[in-house]
């Protein structure tokens, strides 16, 4: 079976969304799109993705974490996306260059 795909046309690769990324250092520090947080708070991290989010929850979502953030800094971003309802969600993990 041959399928013939639709071309993408430039106004539709325009639409496509930035994604949001939530960082996380390697002490269990949380920045949002690059800002860090007055703390790692759950409350904190929701406030944050709400204020970058404009009520868009399809907006896709990254979290990346350095290679020693404890689990339960990831659990705690996915906690705060899943609060907000985020309905995509990817990890990506790496290490974080701090200055």
């Amino acid at each position: 079976m041959v399928i013939k795909l639709p071309e993408d046309s430039p106004e539709a690769s325009s639409l496509e969304k930035s994604p949001i990324e939530i960082s996380i250092s390697s002490s269990g520090e949380y920045a949002v799109n690059q800002v860090g947080l007055v703390n790692a708070r759950l409350d904190t991290l929701v406030s944050a993705l709400e204020k970058v989010n404009d009520g868009d929850r399809t907006q896709p979502l990254v979290i990346s974490a350095d290679a020693s953030t404890t689990h339960q800094a990831v659990v705690t971003a996915m906690d705060a996306a899943g609060q907000i309802g985020f309905s995509a969600l990817s990890i990506s993990t790496k290490n974080i260059v701090e200055d």
